[in-house]
């Protein structure tokens, strides 16, 4: 049997641990010494939604998940149509790999429909060690600290914040949850450069992560 997959949102494992903030458009000085995300907004939060034209698009997924799995977005309404874009379709991503983890299956059409390249090779592996070992994730997924910069040509970058604290891994087998204690490795900060498709979905196509990031837990 395989080792018990360790909760980890999104499509990072496996990634490299150094953050690379310049995926937001800023320079490597930035991400040196105190760890803080450039940028990060730090005003009055709302969660962000797809603009009204990338909501849409074609074939866009519905998502449904596990009544024992919520979200907290404490994301920017940044009132620019492109960044709140960028924003609302990485948040369906998120969620539509937790969808594909509950419903078991690595190659679901949703998290397909929000990734490309190496974000989507990635999320297809994280799926599958929680399909090996018949566990998906049950909780509370708290998401913050988010910065978009736009980069032109359709692309954008996307660094945020997630704290994993009460989050936990839920067995399939015997229905039991594995609650483990509070850590600053359930801090894990991200960094995604996402593509503008022709559908007008924000796509994500690279991710790293870094977990026990001090930059999170301030």
């Amino acid at each position: 049997m395989n080792r018990r997959p360790r909760l980890l949102a999104t499509a990072a494992v496996g990634a490299t641990a150094a953050l690379l903030l310049t995926a937001c458009g800023g320079g490597a000085d930035e991400s040196k010494g105190n760890d803080k995300i450039a940028g990060a907004d730090t005003g009055e939060k709302t969660s962000a939604s797809p603009s009204a034209s990338a909501s849409e698009a074609a074939g866009r997924p519905e998502i449904e998940l596990p009544a024992d799995l919520t979200y907290t977005f404490d994301w920017p309404k940044t009132g620019d149509k492109e960044k709140d874009a960028v924003l609302g379709d990485s948040e369906q991503f998120i969620k539509a790999v937790d969808m594909a983890i509950a419903k078991q299956d690595p190659l679901h059409k949703a998290y397909r429909f929000y990734s490309e390249g190496t974000a989507a090779a990635g999320s297809e592996k994280f799926i599958r060690e929680f399909v090996d070992y018949k566990d998906r994730i049950t909780g509370d997924k708290h998401y913050f600290k988010a910065n978009v910069k736009l980069n032109g040509g359709g692309t954008a970058g996307l660094a945020y914040c997630e704290d994993q604290n009460k989050a936990y891994n839920k067995s399939l087998k015997t229905g039991k949850t594995e609650v483990t204690p509070k850590s600053k490795d359930n801090y894990v900060l991200y960094s995604s450069l996402l593509r503008l498709n022709k559908q007008g979905v924000w796509i994500t196509e690279k991710l790293t992560s870094q977990r026990g990031s001090t930059a999170c837990q301030s």
